[in-house]
């Protein structure tokens, strides 16, 4: 079995490693497929005068901003693309168990639950699930995986994913 396995009613996915713990601003990282191929570059160095990180695709093409703001009452991250503000990401301020609401422009909001801080979550949309992060894919330490739902945004759900990471 190879390591996209899936059952035959769920819909197929994409799988990509994260490096953990590793982002602060400054900070450059790739985001591999699961075959090891550099992807996506999470770009700590764009941006120095704000807490940015800027998602691009594997030609160095930004295909996101992601813009911590913490003058707020609960922190929140802004996801922008084309100009325009994408996607919001909030931490919810409930009980001992990390969640996150995210506030999709144009769409249906999802949500982060799980238990975030060890990369144990799912981001849903209606209760269907639209990724997984799971260290379980990969043995390499201090890393995890985001496996994306087909048809899914991928780098928005990247995106939304490096900016959960930001704020744990």
């Amino acid at each position: 079995m190879g390591l996209l396995r899936h059952r035959h009613d769920e819909p197929a996915a994409t799988r990509f490693q994260m490096r953990e713990k590793l982002l602060s601003i400054g900070d450059d990282f790739w985001i591999e497929n699961d075959q090891g191929q550099r992807a996506y570059k999470v770009n700590g160095k764009a941006v120095r005068i704000r807490d940015t990180f800027v998602l691009e695709d594997a030609s160095g093409n930004e295909v996101a901003r992601i813009q911590e703001r913490k003058l707020s009452v609960r922190d929140k991250v802004d996801i922008e693309r084309g100009g325009g503000t994408a996607a919001t990401v909030h931490k919810a301020l409930i009980g001992l168990r990390d969640r996150f609401s995210i506030d999709v422009a144009g769409g249906a909001d999802l949500k982060a639950h799980g238990n975030i801080t060890d990369h144990e979550y799912e981001i849903e949309r209606d209760g269907h699930t639209v990724a997984t992060i799971s260290k379980k894919w990969f043995r390499v330490r201090e890393s995890y995986g985001v496996e994306v739902a087909d048809g899914e945004d991928i780098p928005l759900v990247l995106a939304i994913t490096v900016a959960i990471d930001s704020m744990t």
